[in-house]
């Protein structure tokens, strides 16, 4: 009997922990039981309108005003879409060249105007004995004039002292003006070669020592032929100075003139003189004006060098120019160079730069004398329109001004 007992409470005690069991597992969320529906907020009052405290205005107590929904922007056709051009890069028109000398005499004139000045004030004073004299010859050699050239001046005003005898100022300018333009030689041809010969384009082969405003030269000297109305090409056969081609190229940029180059670091220069010369037959261009490396010259090999970029470009077409650009300031040290230059690739024109930051303008002629070429073009300040063909009387009235 007790035995039958115990057996009813096992039963009852294993039945009791299954249902135990099975209600903690009905309960435990997230096990397959059903969640509960979390009642739904309360709506909220709908405010009603009344007057409000501050203005009177109806509003809405404790509302919010809402604003209103965002429309959606308008959108074009593709009929309506306007395509803008890029904008045109504008031109620049040089000034022309004609007379220019003539506009910057007031920049030669201040620098040279001590020489004019000098020699008027010995010639006009009383007494002109040998130590005068001596005087007035050693104004000309310190203006760079020469010792030949300055021989003829002097001899040639002692004879007219002594015919004449007159001592005004006007008379005396008068002499000066016409020995100084014999000397400076107005019969010179300075024409610059800028037209076509048959079927190809002049070639200009600018050359130079480092320094004296070669690259810079050239590119005034297009603006000079754009001026004229003509067709030019640039070449940058400065391979050797990085920022040469950059230079030369921003240049013809301001004037729609072209530059042939090598964006290679020291390319060959006769190629690039070479391929510019071809692109100018090819265009039919009017000039083509070919940019050098400076060197100095007193290198045999960078001389060697010009001499083969001459002879390269000379397989396609005659070089008709060759513009030796100087710097005035130099002296007879810029002669010397002349004379280096000349031997190895024919000079035929003189361009000085920095004339109007010079007193020594006699170097105009004694290089003319020294080479027997004449001075073509003149730079007289750092404006891209102050390089100037050369005008002799213009040159000898800013001395004498």
């Amino acid at each position: 009997m007790i035995d039958q007992l115990w057996e009813y409470l096992v039963v009852a005690g294993v039945l009791l922990v299954a249902i135990v069991v099975g209600l903690a597992a009905f309960l435990r969320p997230g096990r397959g039981g059903r969640t509960k529906d979390l009642p739904k907020p309360a709506p909220k009052p709908t405010p009603t309108p009344g007057p409000c405290p501050d203005t009177g205005d109806d509003h809405p107590t404790g509302g919010v005003d809402t604003l209103p929904a965002p429309t959606e922007p308008d959108v074009l056709e593709p009929d309506d879409v306007l395509l803008e051009e890029p904008p045109t890069p504008t031109l620049e028109r040089p000034d022309s060249a004609r007379g220019r000398l003539q506009r910057l005499r007031a920049r030669l004139a201040r620098s040279n105007t001590a020489l004019g000045k000098g020699l008027l004030a010995l010639l006009t004073r009383g007494g002109l004995d040998e130590a005068a004299w001596e005087e007035v010859e050693d104004t000309l050699l310190a203006a760079d004039l020469g010792v030949d050239a300055t021989t003829e001046l002097v001899d040639s005003l002692r004879s007219q002292v002594a015919v004449d005898g007159t001592r005004d100022d006007a008379t005396v300018r008068g002499w000066l003006r016409t020995d100084l333009l014999a000397l400076v030689d107005p019969g010179m041809d300075r024409a610059v070669a800028s037209h076509r010969v048959g079927d190809r384009p002049a070639i200009v082969l600018v050359v130079g020592v480092n320094g004296t405003g070669k690259t810079t030269t050239v590119g005034k000297l297009a603006r000079v032929l754009v001026a004229e109305d003509k067709d030019v090409i640039l070449g940058a056969a400065d391979t050797f100075r990085a920022a040469a081609a950059d230079q030369l190229e921003t240049w013809g940029a301001r004037v729609g003139v072209p530059t042939v180059r090598s964006h290679k670091d020291g390319a060959d220069p006769a190629a690039v003189a070479f391929d510019a010369v071809k692109a100018g037959i090819e265009l039919e261009a009017d000039v083509v004006l070919l940019d050098t490396a400076g060197r100095l010259h007193n290198k045999t090999n960078l001389m060697d060098e010009l001499g083969k970029i001459k002879r390269v470009v000379e397989k396609q077409a005659p070089i008709d120019e060759v513009l030796l650009v100087l710097d005035a300031t130099t002296g007879q040290n810029g002669l010397r160079q002349a004379e280096v230059f000349a031997s190895v690739v024919g000079i035929t024109g003189i361009v000085l730069t920095k004339l109007d930051g010079t007193a020594k303008g006699g170097i105009v002629v004694a290089v003319q004398r020294k080479l027997g070429v004449p001075v073509k073009l003149v730079g007289l300040g750092e404006g891209p329109d102050d390089l100037a063909p050369f005008d002799p009387e213009a040159f000898v009235d800013a001395i004498l001004a």
